[in-house]
């Protein structure tokens, strides 16, 4: 049993024991005027810092992040009487989440929109089932739970109290059962970033930019010692500011840290493009760690199969191959021949890509898909700037393209001739009663590459979005939602899976922050 137990906590030393230390540490700190720093030696964390003599200010709730996660905590927090600020290092609002793709996938909505539509059934124990399988089983069922039921009451909610408005499309996406990846009209998250500030503002939520998070004030390990505060950077002026309720964290990601997507998972290499804005860098969560937060999941990174080759930029043409899977959308290579099975997921359909050893490869559709993926006004613009390439002919595409004619003739043939056969040989893709052949031109092409898009691991948290410590217990006072959070997503987040849960956590954490006792 001793040696198991060696084997498990490293020389020896019991989970119990470093517990006893960290609260012995914490206390001599206390007695010092020191705050907790549990951040491993030699790291830029591992620094001796001084709790505050003096707060310069105080809010009950204060927020780190303005996406999704941020905006949606404080609306819920001011909604609940609090007064509420969000803090961003970023000089503008909105993260990762005011340029996503636009996608938030929910069972159902006010509109119902897939019976509308004609596409099948739903429910939220399927999009469970799928978004479990998705991330092959790591994520925690508990949350994937609070995930999809909380879904369509939040998406309803942007749009009744926030404006949000659907594009009339519902599409089945890589890695899903059923039509439910809906669509914002502006095909980019700022239609669900706008909705979320709006009702945020309305209920006196504040917003303060230029402001970077620098440190999370704890005094110690103790399981009843709650967040104080935190030390943020405004310019070269530093200030503390004391959180009487609770401190939100909604901070994202690391996919634009090559060292901690490094230390993680060197199979990400640095000479990837990545999807994200210049501020997802992690410091957020090495600070939670220094205050004994735990983290799971940190290496499974995701690659978004289909940006934009050169740049990694997600703009809105490198949207429509993820939309595609459910209307018969075809990914060929340089030869014009098929690589993967279109419905899989987006680590397949990476991984399948950089096999190839052909960059870039493509997605083939035509004309009568793009009612059911976007607007013809988007295509438009996308030809404009060289991202859609369009011919009457497959013949004329594969010239544009620098492929052989033949074979790409060939494989949209065949790819014709099995979606009406119902079976795919080839790859197994499954396929549906409203996909459409491509037996009628105009044809189009867009190029795509894996770029760094989702770092699906983060900091621990539970169904209460409370921040859970090494131990086990609830650190006091902290929440998180998001991208900053681990534990949900799995090995592999499905696309448009993002955006619900961020919402939603966002929403219980908000909640849960503006019930927390006021301190004095």
């Amino acid at each position: 049993m001793k040696k198991d137990k060696d084997q498990l906590t490293g020389k020896g030393v019991s989970r119990r024991s470093i517990l006893k230390g960290a609260v012995v540490m914490g206390a001599a700190a206390m007695s010092g005027g020191l705050a907790l720093n549990m951040a491993a030696p030699g790291t830029a964390e591992a620094m001796v810092k001084k709790l505050p003599q003096k707060w310069d200010e105080t809010w009950d709730v204060v927020i780190i992040g303005s996406g999704f996660a941020g905006l949606a905590a404080a609306a819920e927090a001011a909604g609940g009487g609090a007064k509420v600020i969000i803090l961003d290092k970023m000089p503008t609002y909105g993260g990762n989440s005011i340029i996503n793709g636009g996608e938030y996938n929910s069972w159902d909505d006010e509109f119902h929109l897939r019976q509308k539509l004609n596409l099948g059934d739903d429910s939220p124990e399927l999009h469970k089932s799928d978004t479990l399988k998705g991330g092959d089983f790591y994520g925690s069922p508990e949350l994937v739970d609070v995930l999809v039921n909380g879904a369509t009451p939040a998406l309803n909610w942007m749009i009744d109290e926030g404006g949000t408005k659907l594009r009339n499309i519902l599409n089945r996406t890589g890695g899903h059962t059923a039509y439910r990846t809906h669509t914002c009209v502006e095909g980019v998250g700022r239609g669900y970033t706008e909705a979320l500030k709006k009702i945020a503002e309305k209920r006196g939520a504040k917003i303060r930019l230029n402001t970077k998070l620098t440190w999370i004030w704890r005094k110690d390990a103790d399981p009843q010692s709650p967040v104080e505060g935190v030390e943020v950077m405004t310019g070269n002026k530093t200030r503390n500011i004391r959180i009487a309720k609770a401190l939100v964290m909604a901070s994202g990601g690391f996919s634009r840290d090559k060292k901690m997507r490094r230390e993680f998972n060197p199979g990400i290499l640095d000479e990837y493009n990545c999807t994200n804005h210049p501020g997802a860098t992690g410091e957020t969560i090495r600070m939670a760690q220094a205050i004994g937060a735990d983290s799971l999941h940190l290496a499974f990174i995701q690659l978004y199969p289909f940006a934009e080759p050169e740049s990694g930029i997600l703009d809105a043409p490198a949207v429509y191959p993820f939309r595609g899977p459910g209307y018969g959308i075809v990914y060929v290579n340089k030869l014009g021949k098929r690589f993967v099975n279109e419905m899989e997921r987006r680590d397949v359909v990476s991984m399948a890509q950089i096999r190839t050893k052909m960059k870039p490869t493509y997605s083939i559709f035509n004309e009568a898909m793009i009612p059911k993926m976007g607007t013809k006004e988007e295509v438009e613009k996308g030809i404009a700037k060289g991202r859609f390439v369009k011919a009457d002919t497959l013949a004329e595409l594969a010239g544009k393209l620098g492929m052989p004619a033949k074979d790409l003739e060939e494989t949209i043939s065949n790819h014709n001739r099995y979606m009406a056969e119902g079976k795919d040989p080839e790859f197994g893709r499954q396929f549906t009663k409203v996909m459409i052949p491509m037996t009628q031109g105009p044809f189009y092409a867009i190029a795509q590459w894996p770029a760094v898009h989702h770092t699906m691991g983060g900091i621990r948290i539970n169904k209460n979005a409370q921040v859970i410590d090494i131990w086990g217990n609830v650190i006091p006072r902290l929440y998180a939602a998001g991208e900053f959070t681990g534990g949900i997503h799995g090995a592999n987040r499905l696309g448009g899976n993002a955006a619900p849960d961020a919402v939603v956590f966002g929403r219980v954490a908000g909640i849960n922050a503006a019930k927390e006792k006021g301190r004095t």
